[in-house]
């Protein structure tokens, strides 16, 4: 389970947050290994997630001010 969070992190993010989760509360009650693979899988999983939702932000801000400067210009009229 931890090694799967891990993977997701990487592949869908939020399952790599649930896989670890998961795999937290798992190694706690049975005591096996993958604590620390499980871990990496919730941080790599929650960065991603926060450079996805910034991103989309920073792309829409772009986006924004590229048409409010595109409707500023003053577009000379064609002779007719």
């Amino acid at each position: 389970m931890a090694v799967l969070a891990l993977v997701f992190a990487f592949v869908f993010a939020p399952l790599g947050i649930v896989f670890g989760v998961m795999a937290r509360d798992q190694i706690r009650q049975t005591g096996e290994d993958g604590a620390g693979l499980a871990l990496a899988g919730i941080v790599i999983g929650a960065v991603a997630i926060a450079v996805t939702v910034l991103a989309i932000f920073l792309t829409i801000v772009v986006i924004g001010t590229a048409v409010d400067t595109i409707n500023e210009i003053d577009f000379p009229t064609p002779l007719s």
